[in-house]
């Protein structure tokens, strides 16, 4: 199908979605807002009372040519309902499964090249000082250390505050991420609100 020029607004009721097609399946994917490919496992170990986890991926087609796109994963988790225990464990709710948040792979999330965590809502109870640690495995359970796993610390962010912004480095593709705490509170989250950006760029096709 050629290209379309437009000279006035193209409108549509229930919104734009832009698409990719697969040139040998045929597949069409949405790219203009879906989840991540992997996300936390429902009612596994990182979904807390407040049961409120979103994740977003966005690529922003810039660059038709080439396919050199900027991508931005969003993921917002209330830890209501998590647990925190000793520093350098893993952050999740008690003897429900796997705790980790999303998987990182270049097809979904591009090449990282940084990340950082916002917090909205002061975390209450549990530990307030959450770190970010990228594994490349997915069997990490709250209350284990994540130095059981094959894992790198993205982000060291000391306690977070409503309004405080940390900022991190890259995470290497094929990566499952979790949260872990940075000191000693064995307690249950009551409160906190918290928004992961991971930035990250397609290669030329």
């Amino acid at each position: 199908m050629a290209n379309t020029t437009f000279s006035g607004p193209v409108r549509s009721i229930n919104g734009y979605e832009q698409i990719s097609k697969n040139a040998t399946s045929g597949k069409i994917t949405v790219i203009s807002g879906n989840k991540m490919a992997t996300e936390a496992l429902g009612s596994a170990g990182i979904e807390g009372t407040a049961e409120t986890y979103l994740t977003q991926v966005e690529r922003f087609k810039s660059d038709t040519d080439t396919n050199v796109n900027i991508v931005k994963t969003t993921l917002m988790i209330d830890l209501t309902g998590l647990a925190s225990s000793a520093a350098g464990d893993i952050i999740g709710k008690s003897g429900t499964g796997v705790a980790y948040i999303g998987r990182v792979t270049t097809e979904d999330t591009g090449t990282v090249f940084g990340v950082n965590i916002e917090c909205f809502e002061t975390p209450a109870g549990g530990d307030p000082d959450i770190d970010l640690y990228s594994a490349t495995e997915a069997t990490g359970v709250e209350d284990t250390a994540i130095t059981a796993l094959t894992e790198t610390l993205i982000i060291n962010s000391g306690d977070l505050t409503a309004g405080s912004r940390v900022a991190g480095g890259t995470i290497v593709a094929d990566q499952y991420l979790y949260l872990v705490a940075g000191s000693a509170t064995n307690a249950d989250y009551t409160a906190g609100r918290i928004v992961i950006t991971i930035h990250g760029y397609d290669t030329a096709s």
